[in-house]
This record gives structure tokens, C-alpha cells and sequence, in this order.
């Protein structure tokens, strides 16, 4: 199977890209490198330096592939709302222009990574897929743009359109910018020696799963016709932020009780929970403990600085 990774460079893609080489695909990764690193790209994976807006530039590079899972967007919450229009370009122009590059490629499936952005601060954790969504950040609402145009796509019959709403993300090769970017903000202040500063109050809640989990889920039946949908990827475990520091200072010889704490970020959501049956149903189950994913980054930022 050839299997197109769009942002495969970046810290969720990297590990995409190396959960496919696993099973055996052919990877080819396209990465303009503004936010990812080429030296995070498997050299068994094909590389292309471009951007997905400009398609025209790489497209003839790639041949025929067999799935595109479209990852490079824009990332940072914060920024979605001082520029929205870069948002708007790239998180939902960029999804339309690989879904009509997906097929032009020959594509039978397209994945796409949307956020648990989308539902906004609903008080009705944990959340499933049926919960209208109400986001609070551009960035948010954007995804949900983006999911609408591959919803169309899958009920069109062109693509078999798969969509992944994400909740935070955090593993090795994460980086401070982006979202859900607190456990790399904390690690990599506790393997520095600094003290990090906690936004807000520290009683928001998170469902924190693995990168690693997350690549499993992109990777999860590919290949297989007929399993288009719309999945939760989370834990269903809520852990409030205050928490995640304590377990990363205990974790990190630090006293738990140096902190700093700064004013709430705008856009955040106060609580994030999501219900997975649905994506349980489908056969997919996390695996990774918080526990376990949190030495793991740790170990990472250590060895990496």
C-alpha cells in the first residue's frame, strides 16, 4: 500500500510515518519544514519539501498513491485568533486542495486530523460524536470547516473520507508551539531546570493520550474499503493540568510546588473529555498510560534538549 503523509514531518506526522513503514507501507511525506523537522522523516520514506497550498509545485513528483492522511496544518490556538485568515488558508483551503489532490492522485481514502477543538467548552463531558459542535477559537471552528468538505467527499462516493477528532496530543519530538503543548512545555522546562508557567488556574482538564496511540489510529484498518466515518481519539480520562504537572515534577525529582501561574490563554476550553466507544467499536483501544507517555517524553526532552 502507498500511502501519501502530508505535514509527515511534524511531531504527530513523524509518528504516523513511522507506525505505516511498521505495517509495511510505501510512505511518501510531503513538509514545507516551517513547523516540522526533515531529520524526524524515517530515510525508508520518501520526502518531498512542499506546501500544501501549493500543490501544483510537488503533485506530478508523487505518483500514484493509495491514501493521503492530511496532517500539516496550523496548529496553534493562540495564533488562530490574531490571524485568523492564515487559519482559514491553511487549515481549511489546505484540506481542499489534498482532497481534490487525493484524487487526482487515485486515492481511494483520505484521513484527516481534526481537534477536540471542535466542540468548544460543552459541559457535557465526556463528549461523543453527536454533540453539536460550538468552538471558541478559530482554530476550533475551522476544523470543523475542514471536516465538513471531506464529510462531502465521503457521501459523494469520490473519497472514503476518515476523520479523526483528536484530543491533547503530547509524546516525544513535541514541541512547545501548538496545541495541547503543555506537557512539551513542562517537560522541557523541568529537564532545563527552569520553572514553567501554568496557564490560568490549573483545574482545566485535558484527556492527554500518546502520540504514539494516535499514529496506531491513523494507521488503524487502512486500507480496508467501506470504514469512512467520524471517531473520538482520547482516553476518556480527564486530568486537570495542576495533576499533569504534579505527576511531571514527581516523575522529574521536582518539588511539586514550584510553579508559576499566568493568565488563561484565550480561546482555551475550561474542561476536555471524550467518549471512544465509537472508535472502540470500530477496534480501536488506547493503549499507552499517562503514566507510561509521560517518562517517555521526559526521557525524550532529556536526551534532546
Amino acid at each position: 500500500m502507498r500511502v501519501l503523509v502530508t505535514g509527515g514531518a511534524g511531531f504527530v506526522g513523524s509518528h504516523v510515518v513511522d507506525c505505516l513503514l511498521t505495517n509495511g507501507a510505501d510512505v511518501v511525506v510531503v513538509d514545507n519544514l516551517s513547523h516540522g523537522l526533515k531529520s524526524q522523516v524515517s530515510p525508508q520514506a520518501g520526502f518531498i519539501q512542499g506546501d500544501v497550498l501549493k500543490s501544483g509545485e510537488w503533485l506530478p513528483r508523487v505518483g500514484r498513491v493509495d491514501a493521503l492522511i492530511h496532517l500539516a496544518a496550523q496548529i496553534n490556538v493562540s495564533r488562530s485568533e490574531q490571524y485568523p485568515q492564515d487559519d482559514v488558508r491553511l487549515n481549511v483551503l489546505g484540506t481542499v486542495e489534498m482532497l481534490q489532490a487525493a484524487r487526482g492522485l487515485g486515492c481511494r481514502e483520505f484521513r484527516f486530523a481534526s481537534s477536540a477543538a471542535v466542540y468548544g467548552d460543552n459541559p457535557r463531558v465526556p463528549l461523543d460524536e453527536a454533540e453539536v459542535p460550538a468552538p471558541l477559537s478559530y482554530y476550533g471552528l475551522d476544523k470543523w470547516v475542514a471536516e465538513s468538505y471531506v464529510r462531502h467527499e465521503d457521501e459523494s462516493g469520490r473519497l472514503s473520507g476518515t476523520i479523526l477528532r483528536l484530543a491533547n496530543v503530547y509524546g516525544p519530538r513535541q514541541r512547545t508551539q501548538g496545541e495541547g503543548g503543555v506537557v512539551a512545555i513542562f517537560s522541557q522546562a523541568l529537564t532545563a531546570g527552569e520553572i514553567p508557567i501554568m496557564d490560568g488556574d490549573g483545574r482545566q482538564t485535558r484527556d492527554f493520550i500518546s502520540v504514539r496511540d494516535v499514529a496506531r489510529a491513523f494507521c488503524h484498518r487502512l486500507g480496508e474499503s467501506g470504514h469512512g466515518g467520524l471517531y473520538n481519539i482520547g482516553t476518556q480520562t480527564a486530568t486537570s493540568v495542576s495533576e499533569l504537572w504534579r505527576r511531571l515534577a514527581i516523575e522529574a525529582a521536582v518539588p511539586t510546588d514550584k510553579i508559576k501561574t499566568g493568565p488563561p490563554r484565550a480561546g482555551d476550553i475550561r474542561h476536555s473529555r471524550l467518549k471512544i466507544q465509537r472508535a472502540e467499536r470500530w477496534g480501536f483501544h488506547p493503549q499507552v498510560s499517562l503514566r507510561q507517555g509521560l517518562r517517555e517524553t521526559l526521557s525524550w526532552f532529556r536526551d534532546h534538549g
